[in-house]
């Protein structure tokens, strides 16, 4: 098996440019930058240019991420060095590309470049490496393809303005795509909670996430889960939210009945049999049964439930052992409310606590 190539973050390379910047500042070389990433690991980061000018030092560093799938794999950081006399701790600004904090819940404050606490002191240690301390410098990173790389990720919904995020825990990047996925997905929750929500919708898709919005219910308290719903409710549980309205298209949510929390269809998919053995169960015929079975989606297995006059009932069941499934896979440390939609935003199937979190927001239920 071909081993996986690390890469390091965008944190890292700013980190880098403070310190080529720095020693073009002294006359020394600064081409290959060595970094001790903050778990240890040793890094050599090559540095494509560095320039003096007006607002200080600028350095330019190539992001390179290895064999990770990380959308900012090729950039160009740009990090800008200035002394200010008289200055305390390092100040760090956002350049073109890098955006600002405007919701509480974050790593950093609201009003603050939005260049995470780990970057913030690997950037902190190559200065005082070579000077000795890092106060009095100003630090601006840009990434000047960052307004564009954002709408790709979740800044839009963490309150993240302006551009991408300064990233990376310790500064090395290793090929681990899903679980860094899915750890970026848990800033949405305490966003959520510092905004003041105490139930929150979890969303695995934009369909739900749309139709919640048509609905009314209100787009600060949501949170995408993507296909770890398992994932995102044990980081509810954590975080002591009492309440969690799981919204969707039945091809997700099914399977939650069925006990599936991790739903990519490459791991585990049991839609039409968890349809099927529900249908049965409320009296659907063998035929129809086997109908079911060899539909090519739920949506067509749905046409079945509807002519044997079966669809609210068997929905209904769905949703409400969806949402049991649910609490007791995180031992009934918060409630679940389960909605259940068509592609076409119809609503199949919801239990009693979907309906309470939803009176709760006054939500627009349409028509059941």
């Amino acid at each position: 098996m071909k081993k996986l190539r690390s890469g390091y973050t965008t944190g890292a390379c700013a980190a880098a440019g403070v310190k080529a910047a720095l020693l073009y500042e002294a006359g020394l070389s600064w081409q290959n930058i060595s970094l001790t990433a903050l778990d240890g690991t040793k890094l050599t980061i090559p540095v494509k240019d560095v320039q003096r000018q007006d607002d200080g030092i600028c350095a330019e560093v190539v992001k390179f991420s290895g064999d990770d799938p990380d959308i900012t794999n090729g950039v160009s950081v740009f990090t800008t060095v200035a002394h200010a006399e008289g200055a305390g701790a390092m100040v760090f600004r956002a350049g073109r590309g890098i955006g600002t904090v405007t919701k509480p819940g974050l790593a950093v404050p609201v009003g603050e470049p939005s260049i995470n606490p780990g970057p913030r002191e690997l950037m902190r240690r190559a200065a005082r490496e070579l000077l000795g301390t890092s106060d009095g410098l100003i630090v601006t990173v840009s990434i000047p393809a960052g307004a564009e790389l954002a709408k790709r990720t979740l800044n839009p919904v963490l309150g993240v303005e302006g551009g991408i995020s300064v990233i990376g825990t310790t500064g090395v990047l290793r090929p681990m795509s899903e679980e860094g996925f899915k750890n970026s997905l848990v800033p949405q929750i305490d966003v959520a909670k510092a905004a003041g929500y105490e139930d929150l919708i979890f969303v695995p898709g934009k369909i739900g996430e749309n139709l919640a919005k048509a609905w009314g219910l209100p787009a600060e308290a949501m949170a995408q889960t993507s296909n770890f719903i398992g994932f995102m409710l044990e980081a509810a549980a954590e975080r002591k939210i009492p309440r969690v309205l799981l919204f969707g298209h039945i091809g997700k949510l099914v399977k939650v009945a069925a006990g599936i929390f991790y739903t990519h269809n490459r791991i585990a998919d049991a839609r039409l049999e968890t349809m099927a053995a529900y249908a049965a169960a409320t009296g659907l015929n063998a035929a129809g049964v086997r109908d079911i079975l060899q539909s090519n989606t739920t949506e067509d297995a749905l046409t079945i439930l509807q002519q044997a006059g079966l669809e609210q009932q068997v929905c209904m069941a769905l949703a409400e052992q969806a949402g049991r499934r649910a609490k007791r896979y995180v031992f009934g440390k918060l409630e679940v409310g389960v909605v259940m939609v068509t592609l076409q935003g119809r609503l199949l199937g919801l239990n009693e606590t979907a309906r309470a979190v939803g009176e709760t927001y006054h939500w627009h239920l349409p028509e059941e």
